[in-house]
């Protein structure tokens, strides 16, 4: 199957900053924030999809491995901050999809980080690239904009 040119809705949710979050200085510590963007990629296939992350990895085998990350650090965000995190499919293709996800101040729009990522889908008993399961792809565009 050929890849999908169109936009896609972004996926968002709020987020407080935590202590847990922080290093010592109370800014987010930056390996926290993949932490925080693969909650929501958990988030957006359990909620918005509605497929059911723990379904699809546990029970279909499906897994959804990270391929590519690029990350843009902009601003600082600390301890106390709320912020939102997005989640917005770039590109979808026949066995990955790629995926912008932000950090951002939620009135302001500030970004505070941003990344490009790429998942695969692959059979967790092979360890090998599968095409997207029809109901994933179903799921994934529902979320396409009009052109």
């Amino acid at each position: 199957m050929a890849e999908t040119p169109m936009r896609f809705a972004e996926f968002s949710r709020p987020r407080l900053i935590r202590f847990s979050d922080c290093d010592p200085a109370g800014i987010v510590f930056y390996p926290q924030y993949f932490v925080m963007l693969n909650g929501l990629v958990e988030d957006w296939v359990n909620e918005e999809l509605g497929i059911g992350y723990d379904a699809l990895v546990t029970g279909r085998r499906v897994g959804l491995p990270t391929v590519k990350l690029e990350a843009d650090f902009r601003a600082v965000s600390r301890m106390g901050d709320r912020v939102a995190l997005g989640l917005a499919v770039e590109r979808l293709g026949s066995r990955s999809l790629s995926l912008r996800l932000r950090c951002f101040e939620p009135v302001s729009g500030e970004v505070r980080m941003q990344v490009g990522q790429v998942l695969v889908t692959t059979s967790l008993q092979t360890h090998k690239a599968i095409e997207i399961p029809a109901d994933l792809r179903a799921a994934i565009l529902k979320g396409a904009l009009p052109s």
